[in-house]
């Protein structure tokens, strides 16, 4: 028997046009003699449609397409993800639910029984969990149908067993043949080899069958799915993987138990490459807009930005514009202007300094007797802002922020100013991986020169100034946030890792001094554990202390 594992790149909420899409799969599926085509989670719904479902025609008008999924099973069989209502007047009002078609017809129906409400999950809010497993007898093998959390319950995987029941030892009771996952997991870097495998061996392990998971692929919003579709043997051993971060469709035969075997990353940084691009296009795309403009200082994260821009959208849709101010040194124009020359996208250079000096004597009566301090270097940040996003409504095009993680963290960053912007690139990109990032682009295209990796970074919002007169130096700042954010450590637990106690206590007060910057950022693209945004929902107001010695 062949089963075809396709993985989608849905837009949410666009049900027909999601359907169009799982049609073209399943003709080349038939043409591949497949028996069985498994899609994603919510597969033509998309995931995660958030609010989307408190509105009841939301789900009134995904069910209409159900008739078309029917027309598509006549000759071949399908799984799918989509919602599905409770008849229990309790309880939330739908099922994230599986579906298997066959011959016309829905013959079996699979809720989700684990409901994620950490990190970017709050299924809890919308869904009802199922109540029973669900393991259906199909030409001759037993197949158990879960859908992704279903399967994620171990010890060792989660920080915790967060739910009272186990869907896998309920499903190794029943024998089964094979155990399929359909899940819209989100990524993050380095997951399918420290997590997702040894999570997939395990089940298959316990349930003596293979696991076959099929995955989301694509951006919705902040999140990126990396499809990395496969079956995983109880033996550990992998016999079938679909690409990353992009639609893909593989088949998978039970007898030879054999299957296509797409290529897979060698390290971090290419895969990280890969969903930044991937991010970027699909939010470009999904929100309606074709061309991108980006400030270029000439420093290493507008460099990079406008290299992931140009390699997931093409030169011929990103405007770089150089913004120079007052402090800006000749050398810095110069680069910018080289790394736009290098990756052959449009190019205008729209000094600031006329309108500085306008301000300037705007604000002079207001600011008499004071001394020029961080608001004058605010005002030439919020200048170029303003340029950008006046550029970017006049012609249509989406304004990339271009700040990294690190900044974000400490609130090195300006409101109105370089914040501005539909989405932030690198927002959570630690300034270390920006650096490997800007070093593997240079080794493959050479599209940055040497000096925008070496020279030391600077805003240059006053004279010589640069970032580690204010920060740490980056590779022990970029230790504590990943300490602090990622992976929740406190002030005592960080300074034991041989850290300096007095930066680490000035680091953790930065932190929890700007969350209402971050508060106000765009939206940031997700490749680390744990990234600003809907994942990390820290109040604004607060008077917790990290900082036990006051």
């Amino acid at each position: 028997m062949l089963i075809a594992l396709a993985q989608l790149n849905p837009l949410i909420g666009a049900f027909a046009k999601n359907i169009d899409k799982m049609e073209r799969f399943v003709s080349e599926a038939r043409k591949e003699g497949a028996h069985l085509i498994i899609f994603p989670e919510l597969s033509f719904i998309g995931y995660p449609p958030r609010d989307l479902l408190d509105r009841p025609a939301f789900f009134e008008q995904s069910k209409l397409h159900w008739v078309r999924l029917e027309e598509m099973s006549k000759d071949i069989s399908i799984i799918c993800g989509a919602i599905t209502e409770n008849p229990d007047l309790s309880g939330k009002p739908y099922y994230n639910s599986a579906l298997f078609f066959e011959k016309g017809k829905l013959i079996a129906t699979a809720n989700k029984r684990l409901l994620p409400f950490y990190d970017v999950f709050d299924e809890e809010r919308y869904f009802e969990p199922g109540k029973e497993t669900c393991c259906i007898e199909w030409r001759e093998e037993k197949l158990g149908i879960t859908v992704c959390e279903d399967v994620w319950n171990k010890e060792g995987i989660l920080p915790r067993r967060y739910y009272p029941c186990d869907p896998v030892v309920d499903i190794s009771q029943f024998g089964p043949s094979f155990l399929i996952n359909i899940a819209a997991s989100p990524y993050f870097m380095g997951k399918v080899e420290s997590i997702l495998m040894p999570l997939l061996k395990r089940v298959s392990r316990e349930v003596n069958a293979p696991v076959i998971y099929v995955n989301q692929t694509g951006g919705n919003d902040e999140l990126i799915f990396q499809g990395h579709s496969m079956v995983c043997m109880p033996n550990g051993e992998i016999v079938a993987r679909a690409t990353s971060f992009d639609e893909d469709m593989i088949i998978f035969d039970t007898e030879t138990l054999k299957g296509d075997m797409k290529r897979t990353f060698s390290d971090n940084v290419d895969e990280v490459i890969d969903a930044l691009c991937m991010g970027l296009r699909d939010y470009v795309k999904k929100c309606g807009f074709e061309k991108v403009v980006i400030g270029m200082s000439g420093g290493i994260d507008s460099a990079v930005t406008a290299c992931i821009a140009a390699l997931s959208l093409g030169p011929e849709k990103v405007l770089g514009v150089g913004l120079p101010g007052p402090y800006s040194s000749k050398e810095s124009v110069e680069d910018a202007f080289e790394v736009s020359s290098r990756l052959k996208i449009d190019w205008q250079i729209i000094p600031i300094v006329k309108l500085f000096d306008s301000a300037l004597d705007a604000l002079r009566p207001a600011f008499d007797g004071f001394k020029p301090d961080v608001t004058e270097e605010n005002i030439q940040a919020r200048l170029r802002g303003l340029i950008l996003m006046a550029l970017s409504n006049k012609f249509g095009r989406l304004l990339l922020s271009t700040g990294n993680k690190s900044e974000l963290a400490v609130g090195y960053c300006t409101l109105y100013g370089d914040m501005n912007g539909g989405l932030a690139v690198l927002g959570d990109v630690p300034k270390t991986l920006v650096y490997k990032i800007a070093r593997r682009l240079q080794e493959k295209y050479n599209w940055i020169p040497e000096r925008v990796i070496t020279k030391p970074p600077s805003a240059e919002l006053r004279p010589n100034q640069k970032d580690q007169d204010t920060l740490p130096p980056y590779e022990v700042l970029d230790k504590i946030l990943e300490l602090y954010i990622e992976e929740n450590k406190s002030y005592e637990e960080i300074v034991n890792e041989g850290l300096d106690p007095d930066i680490v206590n000035h680091v953790l007060t930065m932190v929890e001094r700007n969350e209402y910057k971050r508060r106000q950022a765009p939206p940031v693209l997700k490749v680390t554990s744990k990234a600003f945004g809907t994942g990390r929902r820290m109040p604004i107001a607060h008077g917790y202390k990290p900082i036990s010695k006051e």
